[in-house]
């Protein structure tokens, strides 16, 4: 069997021998699984390479990029403001951000872009990785457009311009970028080691992701009229951007947050913990309590699947019963693979991170390690 580093309390071994197992079978090249409980690391195991090739060995703080995983620590930023009481989730988005008002958007509210309503789930403008990284231009274009639906009416996921809209909603606030913000904030104060934004001093560390076999979710995409295709389509990026310098460096907030389950579980944690972890409080148990108000339920315009979104996050429906238990759960997962919950009655935090990406269509990986964490509490 593959070796497993790290520290695994007993009650949660197998976790570290499915890893093992994944990573001995080839489903899993390089990985790395987190778990607290009660704010405390329960686990914090790895295993495996790098590397596509096993030549260089999975390490303690290699890191790598989450894709859509990083949603949920952009969201864990807006909750900050809101617990401060800096911005208002019922407030209209133009009351921080005027200009938004633009084309019919005067009403679109703060909390539908957490809960992906808003109607504005992509660019009708083509754009490409560099305009996104010039967040002046890309989040002007936003503003200036109309919403592709009624907005509040549907969930349209907002898979590349989520973090472009919360994060101005922080600058405008603050005066500080996304990355910026989470960097003296809350990553800081946590001792966590995810960044939106990458300095060139972690590229050392980064497991570039190994992409999947098969065809783009675009390319699956027939009526070229659809919400679906209009979000996907620009920029439309193959998972190999994600080595480049130009996407590591930019920020991202949608999906190029760097990181492993151990900083994904020590974010969301706060959320567990309901706000507040090794005396550091980010949130208060009433802001925590906003994430679990229902904001849509239904066919998802742009993942077509059942989806029921409360403030910033996934909350459990039918469909999703193998990622999210009963109860005051809530988390999301990354293209590829990856996934992070946060269980507040459970006070408990998972996360599972790799770098071999699957097209997730028959991808168990993830819900498997959360199905042995509950087993591990008596949930089984």
């Amino acid at each position: 069997m593959a070796e497993v580093h790290g520290r695994c309390d007993p009650r949660f071994s197998p976790m570290a021998e499915l890893l093992s197992a994944n990573v001995e079978a080839g489903r899993d090249v390089g990985a790395s699984v987190a778990v607290t409980l009660d704010g405390s690391m329960v686990v914090d195991i790895w295993s495996g390479w790098t590397d596509a090739s096993r030549t260089t060995p999975w390490q303690a703080d290699t890191i790598t990029n989450v894709w859509s995983s990083t949603k949920t620590v952009t969201s864990l930023a807006a909750l900050v403001l809101v617990d401060r009481g800096e911005l208002d989730v019922f407030r209209p988005v133009c009351h921080y951000w005027p200009e938004f008002a633009a084309n019919g958007k005067a009403e679109i509210e703060v909390r539908h872009l957490l809960s992906h309503a808003s109607g504005v789930s992509g660019w009708d403008q083509p754009v490409d990785v560099a305009d996104l990284a010039d967040l002046q231009v890309s989040t002007a274009l936003l503003a200036a457009q109309s919403p592709w639906w009624p907005p509040g009416t549907a969930s349209g996921y907002h898979d590349r311009n989520f973090g472009h809209l919360i994060g101005e909603l922080i600058r405008r606030i603050t005066g500080q970028t996304l990355g910026e913000f989470l960097a003296t904030e809350i990553a800081g104060p946590l001792a966590a080691d995810f960044h939106i934004g990458l300095d060139r001093s972690h590229v050392p560390r980064v497991s570039n992701v190994i992409p999947f076999e098969g065809p783009l979710p675009i390319d699956l995409v027939s009526d070229h009229h659809s919400v679906r295709y209009r979000t996907l389509r620009s920029p439309s990026w193959a998972p190999q951007v994600s080595w480049t310098s130009e996407w590591r460096e930019a920020e991202i907030g949608a999906a190029n947050g760097h990181g492993n389950a151990r900083s994904l579980v020590r974010l969301l944690s706060v959320i567990a913990c309901s706000g507040e972890v090794d005396g550091v409080r980010l949130l208060s148990p009433e802001t925590v309590e906003l994430i679990f108000q229902e904001q849509s339920n239904g066919m998802d315009l742009v993942i077509g699947i059942p989806v029921r979104w409360g403030i910033g996050y996934a909350l459990r429906n039918e469909g999703l019963t193998a990622y999210f238990p009963s109860g005051r759960v809530c988390g999301w997962g990354g293209w590829g693979g990856s996934i992070v919950l946060a269980d507040v009655d459970r006070r408990m935090s998972i996360s599972y991170v790799m770098n071999r990406m699957e097209d997730g269509s028959s991808d168990d990986r993830g819900p498997a390690f959360v199905r042995a964490a509950y087993a591990a509490i008596g949930m089984g």
